[in-house]
């Protein structure tokens, strides 16, 4: 049985930099251009199915999460080759990054697949996961799932993000109280 540490709600994200199909740099958990708060969604890889359909759904919600202060960054394993591939099946606006190690995948929390067959995928993959941190590079909202059928929803998500964002909610990171 394999043990993996969970990335804890309020704790510090780690500071892990991957590039785009362009060449630019980008540090996970640092926000582009005005937002102040970034999701940091990490996907199986172009092999899923599930995940071009989830990634090409959240496409529609990237308004609503700028006005609100939200970026939007895609991370996974898979090598820029499969990137460029998966890139072209897909109908999104927000940056992609490739090249999350094994090790990075474990830094995060992440559960981590072997592949089925070669025809899948070629390397070990993370399951998906979806973080927000705030300005404060603090861990807001965390869900890591184990396969690829568990995902948030995104409207609820959404509404939810809306609510904490509101200053008057008053809303503090949940998931905090000491064992």
């Amino acid at each position: 049985m394999s043990y993996t540490k969970k990335l804890q709600a309020g704790g510090a994200f780690p500071a892990i930099t991957l590039s785009d199909l362009d060449g630019n740099a980008h540090t996970l958990g640092k926000p582009r251009e005005s937002a102040t708060w970034q999701m940091v969604v990490v996907y199986r890889g172009r092999h899923c199915p599930l995940c071009t359909k989830y990634l090409n759904q959240l496409e529609t919600f990237k308004s609503a999460l700028a006005d609100i202060g939200v970026d939007i960054l895609a991370v996974s394993g898979d090598s820029q080759a499969q990137l460029e591939e998966h890139q072209s099946r897909m109908e999104v606006s927000f940056p992609f990054v490739y090249g999350l190690s094994e090790v990075q995948m474990r830094e995060l929390g992440l559960y981590v697949s072997l592949p089925r067959s070669e025809q899948e995928t070629d390397h070990h993959f993370a399951e998906p996961g979806l973080f927000v941190i705030n300005e404060q590079g603090t861990v807001q909202v965390v869900d890591i799932a184990n396969n690829p059928f568990s995902r948030p929803d995104l409207q609820t998500l959404i509404n939810g993000l809306t609510w904490i964002r509101n200053p008057d909610n008053n809303y503090p990171i949940r998931g905090t109280a000491p064992y």
